[in-house]
């Protein structure tokens, strides 16, 4: 017998699959989302080996920070013109007139959005290449006084922003496919993206007096075969956008409205990530970088399951509040919250216990120290306490959006940065002044409490809004978690005493062997832990 407290409703089929194309296809929220997950796995598994080759070929400091910060800013820019403000605002809006059964109308309407949507972030890139030594400055005046080093940073700022106009468009592409079901091709383009960074290590960094700048190349080049990927498969649905400016078009402004609100909401997190970066700029070389490793460490259990639920579930709760269904709509959310935190408390314990030994296993070869691997699991160990918070608010925010409502998530997200730069002052200044080594884990601490502001205050808006009904056996499910992570941090623990010092091990084989068996047997035991209290494999879907 399955339990209604963790079954979600089935996604169900517009009528008639109205739309100039197939509606969404009939299958369950665990079904997409392990869909998704799976593509997901393959980027964060190319991703490894992408950062183990930087990190190695690149080590930390000098033009390895100058392109991480020329990274970072368009790659915030991505979240917000892509990913996070207009996926969120997009969706809903395309789903609505989806409902309506007017193909010729939702046709219009792609047409108009991407016309509109290109002519926006060309503008943004021309600006962001023009002032690109301004931006600089702004996030990363700490190297005002390295000339060098600053001039670097912009002239590859320059090459990486037009980056953002054909991720931007690819997003715009995934956010379609998405709606009508298709989870696999649009989470298959970060892969692509990592192996097309691979091969810039390759062939094109040796290239430049600078190796770097062959990495802000890979960039671009990265960006457009994403597009390119995804860009057919909307024509076989006969939804390819014909670009048309559309800024007077009603559905087209209705996302505009939208999508104000979202701009500073949906991105929070790479917002937070930008200060942190700033400050970090102000700390000892190779601070960004070390704060830039852990964030990818973090960003794994994140997209392999927070991205994956926020991404399925953001479509399907736009149909349930399109269908008035409040009930269903409820018993989505509270089915995804439970599904973030039984994938987030585990992810997260488990990066905390494992700090050293995953960073010395991925990182730690080549021109990436002993030292630069105890720094970087300094930043991953405080930044780990705030998985199940990120995590969450994957969750919660798209349960506003999927309402058109972005102005709640824009003022938890107003709250949620004060702290960030707050507490980001408080625990950073303190260690900087003092010379304590490791003042960039201040910057991660912050982070991760910022998170669970955010995540709370975006709970809390549901609940009083009537919009989250808890349903039964949270006090059950809390007991379940809590004994099983026990269990799985004694297994976790034991091992590692036993395995000794993590950097002594000698060959990548050995220490990816190792921290296999170790990360394995944490997640059995945690697993067995569940499956002994009485949690089923059927309890998770429909």
């Amino acid at each position: 017998m399955s339990n209604p407290d963790l079954d979600p409703p089935r996604l169900e089929p517009s009528a008639g699959s109205p739309g100039g194309g197939p509606g969404p296809v009939r299958t369950g929220l665990l079904r997409s989302t392990v869909v998704f997950s799976g593509m997901t796995l393959l980027s964060r598994i190319a991703g490894f080996v992408r950062d183990m080759l930087q990190a190695t070929l690149f080590g930390t400091g000098g033009a390895m920070s100058a392109f991480i910060v020329a990274y970072r800013i368009p790659n915030f820019l991505r979240r917000v013109f892509a990913e996070g403000s207009m996926a969120m605002a997009f969706v809903p809006v395309l789903n609505e007139i989806r409902e309506r059964g007017d193909k010729a109308a939702l046709k219009d309407f792609i047409d108009h959005m991407a016309g509109a949507l290109c002519a926006v972030v060309l503008v943004v890139c021309g600006l962001g290449v023009l002032f690109a030594p301004a931006i600089t400055g702004l996030f990363a005046a700490g190297w005002l006084d390295e000339p060098e080093k600053f001039a670097l940073t912009a002239h590859m700022l320059r090459i990486t922003f037009p980056y953002l106009l054909f991720i931007s468009m690819m997003s715009l592409a995934a956010s379609i496919l998405n709606s009508t079901g298709r989870f696999g091709l649009p989470a298959f383009t970060p892969v692509l993206h990592n192996l097309t960074m691979i091969a810039a290590m390759f062939w094109l960094a040796p290239r430049f007096a600078v190796p770097p700048v062959g990495l802000a190349w890979g960039v671009l080049i990265a960006g457009f075969l994403q597009l390119a990927l995804l860009w057919p498969a909307l024509g076989r649905l006969g939804l390819r956008p014909t670009l048309k400016l559309g800024f007077a078009h009603g559905e087209v402004r209705k996302v505009a409205r939208l999508m104000l609100p979202t701009l500073f909401s949906s991105s929070v997190a790479q917002v937070n990530l930008l200060v942190g970066t700033a400050f970090a700029a102000l700390l000892v070389d190779g601070s960004v970088d070390w704060l830039y490793y852990s964030d990818r460490l973090i960003e794994f259990p994140l997209g392999l399951f927070g991205v994956a639920l926020g991404t399925v579930i953001l479509p399907h709760l736009s149909r349930r509040h399109a269908a008035s269904d409040a009930t269903g709509y409820s018993q989505s959310v509270d089915w995804a919250m439970r599904m973030a935190l039984l994938a987030g408390v585990p992810a997260g314990l488990g990066l905390l216990l494992l700090a050293e030994p995953i960073t010395a296993t991925v990182y730690n070869y080549g021109q990436f120290t002993a030292f630069d691997t105890r720094m970087a699991a300094i930043s991953l160990t405080a930044m780990s306490i705030g998985i199940p918070a990120f995590m969450l608010s994957k969750v919660l925010a798209p349960a506003f959006y999927a309402r058109q409502d972005t102005r709640t998530p824009m003022r938890a997200a107003i709250y949620t940065v004060v702290v960030n730069v707050l507490l980001t002052a408080g625990l950073t200044t303190p260690l900087w002044l003092s010379g304590t080594t490791g003042a960039h884990g201040g910057i991660a601490l912050a982070t991760a409490l910022a998170g669970i502001v955010n995540a709370w205050l975006l709970w809390r808006y549901l609940l009083r809004g009537g919009l989250h009904r808890p349903g039964p056996g949270w006090g059950r499910f809390w007991l379940r978690l809590g004994i099983a992570c026990l269990a799985m941090a004694v297994a976790v623990l034991g091992l590692r005493l036993w395995i000794g010092e993590w950097t002594s091990i000698a060959g990548v084989p050995e220490r990816v062997g190792w921290l296999l068996v170790t990360i394995a047997s944490g997640a059995g035991v945690y697993a067995l832990a569940l499956l002994a209290m009485g949690l089923r494999p059927r309890d998770l879907r429909h």
